[in-house]
Order: C-alpha cells, then structure tokens, then sequence
C-alpha cells in the first residue's frame, strides 16, 4: 500500500502533470499562464494514511515532492518560452509537433509545416538613431532595445481587439507587429454566415434581380459578399484561382473593421506616448556616451503600417526556424516605416490602413503623398498622423495599467477627439495650416507646381510661428531662438519634402506629370 501511494505520489502524479501541461499546449500553444506543479498536485486514495507517516518520512517525502514540483515547472517555464518566442506564426508548428499521433508523441521533430493565409495589419517599428546608439553603448544597446519593447509590446497587447495585437519578431532596430484579423478560410466562411443572416430579410420579400443589382451598386460591401458566394461554391478555396480571388477580397466588407483598425493605430500612437514617458528610457537624454558631440539626444521611434493578407508559418531547417509572415503587405509596411525618415514624420499609414478606420479616425490623418514604393506598381495616397513629442508633457496624463486596459476594451470612435495622449501629439497643428496644406497639396497633384510651393511654403511658416509661441523653444535654448535655425529644425517634414521635390524638378510639373512619383530608396 505504501509503495503504491509513493509511486502515485512521486512518479505517476508528476508524470501526469507534465503530460496535461504538454497536451494543454499543443492543442492551443498561445494559452496564457501556463500552471506550476502544485496547480496539478496529485492527492493519493490512501491521502488519510500520510497523516500516520513519521516526521522523518514528511520531510522525505517534502524533499521528493520539491524536485518534481521543479521538473514540473521547468515544463512550464519550457512551454512558455516557446510560446514567447514563435508567438502566433509558429503556433501551428508547436501544435503539429507536441500533438499526440495514435496516442503518443511525435517521435521526430517535423519543422516542414504548411503555412496558413491570413489576414491581418501589419506594423513595423524602428528605433531612430540606433547606429549612433549601437556604437556609443556597445553591451548596453540590448537593455536600450529591451526597453522599448516593453513599452511597444504592453500597447500592442493592450490595445490590439481580443488579444490580435503581437510582436513577430525583433530585427535589431526594427520591430514587426502583427493586428492578426484571422485565417482566410476561416473569415470568408463567417462573413458568408453573416451574409446570409443580413439579406435573409430581402430575399423573403421576394426582392426583384433589377433591385437587388441596384442595392450592390449602392453598397460595395454587397458585391464584395456576392464575389463571396462565389468563391464559396469552389471547393471552400482549395483551388488555386479561389485563392487568389481570396486575396483580393476587400477588407472593408468585414464586420467591426474599423473599430479593428482604429485600435491597432491607436496602440501604435500610445507606444509613440509611452516612450516619451518611460522613466528608463528618458534616462537615456542624460547619457553621456549618446549626447557627447551630437547635443541632447532622445529615444525615439518610427513606424508604418499596411494591411492585407499574408503566409503565416515557419521558414528554416531542423537546425534553425524562424515564425514569420511573407506577404508584400509585410514589405509594404517596411516601405512606409523607411519613408517616415524622408518625410520627416512619426508614423506612416498605408493606404488600405486609412480606407479601413473609423471616419472620425480619418478625419485626424494627412495626405501627404501620392507614390509608388520600391518593388511595387500599386499607385497610392499615404498618410500621416502628425506626432510630435516637443512640448508634449505626456507625464501629465499617465494612467494606471488598470484604467488604460479599460480605455482599450471600452473603446469608442470619440477617443480621437478626447484622448489626451493625442491630442498632446497634434498640439502643433492648426487649422490653418491643415487649409493651406491641403491647398497646397491640391495644386501640387494637380500639376500647378508654383502655386502648390507658395501654398506650402505658408503652411510651413505657419508651423515655425506655433512652434515660437508655444515658448516650449525658449525653455530649451534659454535664449530667444533664431528664426532661421528654428524653420531648419522645426518646420514640417511632408512640406519640406515636398517643396524639395518640386524644386528640385525645377519647380515646374513635368509633361507626363500623372499626379505621383516613386519612392525610388527603401
């Protein structure tokens, strides 16, 4: 009897505990707080007879049941780095791997996994300045790197819709986030569900064809639902030319999108805040090995984002594997991050982000361009929202970690206009200076180039006149700025940019002027 508790205790229990935590696991590798051993303690039959052991054998007995409640841990701990490090992307090839196959484990570790079509918004984020950062703090760059992810990684996770926001990977200087909307198959499937629910209603009044054509004509989303039913009719997309009509599939047709969308710029915004509030990170404007020769130097980011559909999976071999996404709106979302340098701007928007928000949410971004990328033909707007971080105080509208989770869940269109963070970033911008950009943006596109560069060359001196009377200028300088010096840093980058680029075709459209250039760098 004795010899059959002990091996329940000290074998059969931990063994089982183990197993539950792998078969946990593999049926959903991004479950959250993974349990430690006592939370699968195993109580023998015979529990009533221990309470008769010696006080030597319970402190044997202590000792076994500390090293498997270790061995148990350790699987834990093992199972959720696993889940940290291949995240949703190599969910799949830790599933297929730790899943039972004829009641017992892959023997062999199989990293050739199919990847999934998706969809969903991408984001990719860089540390400006890092090879100045890299060569000044050496070791130290990691502590740097790891900082900005716990403030990029806590807003993503925050404010991404149910648990979509997730951080793929880290490129050195670069971050891609991943607002995953769903697997192709399963989305398709769903909205066909919701269309039949939404226009069981016309069809039992017996709608006549010519109405029913006049209703697609008024709603898009209606004829993006009838490519739908027939797509559905193909076998549920398993031929090649359903998946490709797949793939063209508006995303303005799905339910809840631009509360989706909204949430997933916005937690790019407050990750924007929050490193300028991070009392770690601004330390950093105190190092002296970052501001030795270059003057006051601050941590700061960009970023760009695109949407559309992507390959989720694992690339490599059975000695390496990285989870990743490949798709040319993962590219995209890169073309946009680099171009913030060249405009002059925070964060960059993609086209097919912008047409998915909210309008309110619209209403905030600025056309800046319209342009082709590097490695695309696709000619689109980009868009911009102005975020500043001088004359900010973000520290004043810090919130608890509990009041900020419920902002998120209990997200509205109106945050835009409420919001303090973004209102602090567009403090720099007036309605004028939106009225003679956009004009000045009017002429530019249209071709009339002189008047488009006076329109904006305004635009800009309206800025540099904000920037002096904010007096937040004065504050850093401690003498009254030169109005020179202050236009060279602190006029608008999309203006200068785009005078730049008027100027430098001499300040006259071109004859085959379409109303859009390329974007010839990365």
């Amino acid at each position: 009897m004795l010899l059959r508790r002990d091996a329940k205790s000290f074998v059969l229990g931990p063994l089982r505990s183990m197993l539950k935590i792998v078969a946990r696991y593999a049926k959903n590798p991004l479950s959250q707080g993974t349990p430690t051993g006592r939370d699968f303690s195993v109580v023998s039959d015979e529990s009533s007879e221990s309470e008769e052991d010696e006080d030597d054998d319970s402190q044997a007995n202590d000792v076994q049941t500390d090293e498997t409640e270790q061995l148990i841990r350790a699987v834990a701990k093992i199972t959720d780095l696993l889940r940290k490090c291949w995240g949703v992307a190599g969910a799949d090839i830790i599933s297929t791997n730790l899943a039972s196959r004829e009641t017992a484990l892959a023997e062999v570790f199989n990293p050739t996994v199919p990847g999934k079509s998706v969809y969903a918004l991408f984001g990719f984020v860089a540390i400006n300045g890092f090879d100045h950062c890299l060569r000044c703090l050496g070791g130290d760059v990691m502590i740097l790197i790891n900082d900005v992810a716990a403030v990029l990684h806590r807003e993503v996770y925050r404010w991404g819709f149910e648990d979509s926001g997730q951080c793929n990977k880290n490129l050195g200087e670069a971050f891609l986030m991943v607002f995953r909307i769903g697997l192709v198959k399963e989305v398709l499937e769903k909205l066909e569900e919701a269309t039949k629910v939404v226009f069981s209603t016309s069809e039992a009044k017996k709608l006549t064809v010519k109405k029913r054509r006049s209703s697609s004509r008024r709603d898009g989303s209606f004829e993006g639902v009838q490519k739908l039913r027939r797509m559905s009719k193909i076998k549920k997309l398993k031929t090649h030319d359903a998946m490709a009509e797949a793939m063209q599939l508006s995303l303005k047709s799905l339910p809840g999108i631009a509360t989706f969308t909204d949430r997933a710029v916005i937690g790019m915004l407050k990750s924007f805040a929050g490193i300028h509030r991070d009392k770690k990170l601004m330390t950093y404007s105190r190092d002296f090995r970052l501001s030795a020769g270059v003057g006051a130097f601050s941590v700061n980011m960009v970023f760009g984002m695109d949407a559309g559909w992507a390959v989720e999976g694992a690339v490599g071999s059975e000695y390496k594997i990285d989870a990743t996404y490949l798709s040319p709106h993962v590219n995209m979302a890169s073309r946009m991050m680099s171009a913030c340098k060249h405009y002059g701007v925070t964060i960059l928007l993609s086209e097919a982000v912008q047409e998915l928000m909210s309008d309110v949410a619209k209403s905030k971004l600025r056309n800046v361009d319209r342009v082709t990328v590097k490695g695309s033909t696709w000619v689109q707007k980009i868009y911009t929202f102005d975020a500043k971080h001088k004359g900010a105080d973000f520290f004043l509208f810090n919130r608890s970690d509990e009041a900020a989770d419920m902002d998120a869940e209990r997200y509205v269109s109106s945050i835009w206009n409420t919001d303090q963070d973004l209102k602090a970033m567009r403090h720099h911008i007036t309605d004028d200076f939106i009225s003679e950009f956009n004009a000045g943006m009017k002429f530019y596109l249209q071709g009339d180039w002189p008047e488009a560069i006076a329109k904006l060359e305004h635009a800009n001196d309206i800025i540099v006149d904000a920037a002096l009377e904010e007096g937040y200028l004065h504050d850093e300088t401690d003498v009254s700025p030169d109005r020179t010096e202050i236009k060279r840093e602190f006029s608008d980058g999309p203006t200068v940019y785009l005078i730049n680029f008027m100027k430098s075709k001499g300040g006259v459209a071109p004859p085959n002027w379409n109303g859009w250039h390329p974007l010839l760098s990365k």
